[in-house]
């Protein structure tokens, strides 16, 4: 047995090859039968690990890093993914083979999930407990999403699955979206209360319907000479905005800010532990424009609207304006025009006008029919 106690450790530790990869760590025994008996336990694991498919691991922990590596710390809300991929670590354990998890330990999964309460950062534990549970959208982004998305990408690192979860069953049913858009003197109120310095970043999102990871705009993903703006978008497709004079007046004033973020806010304090000197322009970052975005709706004192509410003030207006859905589902880049029809009823009044016009002409026919008779 490869046990053994260093000399500055009440613990003994093992330390074993199997197939090429080294195993070692604590056993957190000080008796050296109970740590020979860890190191067996350690080593069938060992064993599971590296014989499935032998290629890539399949152990939880590993999938999980690997997924941060090559996709999560690129997500515009990397905290977020770093925080979700924690998550199903701790939940599982680090050896939990990807290959082990089943429809059972998928419903476990979502059932504690949607246990969890809204999260107040700076808040004690009773205020904590008191918080609303979450909604049944983040259980499925934060939980049976992610765990999803890790699947998919084992499969193409050559992970083979024989029982893989039947995601659609554990999908939570969320309800309907509610079409949020400004009404009365709300841009007026909002516009007052912007900081300067993200007042064109909050401008762009109201000329241009997109979401808010996609404001945060690379100068290279703006083409002056095709008037367009091109990117990378929700589920890694391609985002296209037309850049029109509205736009194009937002943008051009930003050239000479930063070489490569076309949004930056300066900083109002120096911070030696984010390395940020008071008077000097940064990146706006994903977080920090979701923190400000909600100081200065609750300074503007408008409620109930989100950062995506622009998005979907957008596609109302445009909608009220042009009467043309495709349109909308086009400058939205929504891949289904299905998605778009939640907007459909900005043209409500439109359609009474339309059937009540029908009726009065029905009337009249018959009116003209019965004095012809």
């Amino acid at each position: 047995m490869s046990v053994y106690k260093p000399k500055n450790s009440p613990y003994y530790q093992y330390d074993f090859w199997f197939k090429g990869d080294r195993f070692h760590g604590s056993t957190g025994a000080t008796n050296k039968r109970e740590a020979e008996a860890f190191e067996r336990t350690r080593r069938d694991e060992a064993k599971r690990q590296v014989n499935v498919a032998r290629g890539p691991s399949a152990a939880l922990e590993y999938v999980c890093d690997r997924y941060w590596i090559e996709v999560g710390q690129h997500h515009a809300g990397a905290d977020t993914t770093f925080r979700d991929l924690a998550r199903l670590v701790d939940r599982f354990g680090r050896t939990k083979l990807l290959t082990e998890i089943t429809d059972n330990d998928v419903a476990e999964l979502v059932a504690w999930r949607r246990g969890h309460h809204v999260t107040r950062h700076g808040k004690g534990k009773n205020q904590q407990d008191s918080a609303p549970l979450i909604s049944p959208a983040t259980v499925n982004r934060s939980a049976t999403e992610v765990l999803k998305k890790l699947f998919t990408r084992a499969k193409a690192w050559g992970v083979r699955f024989d029982n893989e979860p039947n995601w659609k069953q554990h999908w939570l049913k969320e309800p309907q979206e509610i079409v949020r858009e400004l009404r009365g003197d709300d841009a007026d109120k909002l516009e007052h209360a912007t900081r300067d310095d993200y007042r064109a970043i909050f401008e762009l999102a109201s000329a241009s319907g997109l979401r808010l990871n996609e404001c945060l705009l690379r100068w290279s993903e703006v083409n002056w000479d095709a008037r367009k703006i091109e990117k990378q978008g929700k589920g890694d497709k391609r985002v296209s905005v037309p850049i029109t004079d509205t736009i194009r007046q937002i943008l051009w004033p930003l050239r000479g800010h930063h070489p490569e973020a076309v949004f930056t806010y300066i900083a109002r304090r120096t911070r030696k532990s984010a390395n940020l000197v008071s008077g000097q322009r940064y990146p706006i970052t994903y977080n920090g424009l979701k923190t400000v975005w909600k100081r200065t709706r609750h300074a503007a004192g408008v409620s109930g609207f989100r950062f995506h509410d622009f998005r979907h003030d957008f596609a109302t207006k445009l909608l009220r304006e042009t009467k043309n859905l495709k349109l909308v589902q086009r400058a939205l880049n929504h891949a289904d025009i299905k998605t778009t029809t939640k907007y459909a009823h900005v043209v409500d009044d439109e359609v009474a006008a339309g059937v009540d016009a029908m009726q009065k002409s029905r009337k009249k026919s018959r009116t003209s029919g019965r004095k012809a008779g």
